[in-house]
């Protein structure tokens, strides 16, 4: 096993200083906008963990909620950065989502601050099933009812975000921008969708 990271530099280094409630301004950039800038780092520091953690290597870190964000954040974000433009920055995806519905049945994501919650349902986000998305959906407006008024903005976006993302299941089953990586035949409904902008998600 490579030098373990321990679960509070994952955090540190996602969540940097933040309020809990709004992104940090030097992480919105990688979060939201290019970050495509940030793969070489994250492949650097933690790219040795993604397949020690789908082995179960860190299982340990289910057993409290900022340790099991820890591990759905190498498991689910970090993959995206790491093995981009690549089918394995999917190949993490049912672990993530196994981590995340356990953590939830646990109650660990209400012991989370409103940001780290938002992350913490990504992986259901990012499934290519009807009723996750739609259970994604409806913790996402969850987390939007029950944030203050002065960031119900933000989390109306990432609401937002979330619909969209289970709209595209609920037509296709899955999502077409991944077809190609994945090697799956497209349809001609879904390369006329992403023909239109702002059609495919990371």
């Amino acid at each position: 096993m490579p030098q373990q990271s321990s679960f509070n530099d994952i955090h540190q280094f996602w969540f940097g200083e933040n309020d809990g409630l709004t992104p940090p301004a030097d992480k919105a950039d990688m979060w939201f906008g290019n970050g495509r800038a940030y793969d070489d780092t994250i492949r650097a520091r933690f790219g040795a963990l993604l397949d020690f953690a789908a082995a179960g290597s860190f299982d340990s870190w289910r057993d409290e909620p900022r340790s099991s964000l820890a591990l759905i954040l190498v498991l689910d974000q970090f993959p995206r950065h790491v093995h981009r433009d690549s089918a394995r920055a999917f190949a993490y995806d049912a672990k993530a989502r196994e981590v995340c519905l356990s953590g939830i049945a646990t109650g660990h994501d209400f012991a989370l601050t409103p940001l780290e919650r938002s992350f913490y349902y990504m992986p259901l986000e990012h499934a290519e099933d009807r009723a996750l998305q739609e259970r994604s959906v409806a913790l996402f407006q969850s987390l939007r009812d029950t944030a203050g008024e002065d960031v119900r903005e933000a989390y109306e976006h990432t609401l937002h975000y979330a619909v969209a993302h289970r709209d595209i299941v609920v037509r296709f089953g899955r999502f077409p921008h991944r077809n190609e990586l994945l090697e799956r035949e497209m349809t001609a409904e879904e390369a006329d969708f992403l023909s239109q902008p702002d059609s495919s998600f990371l």
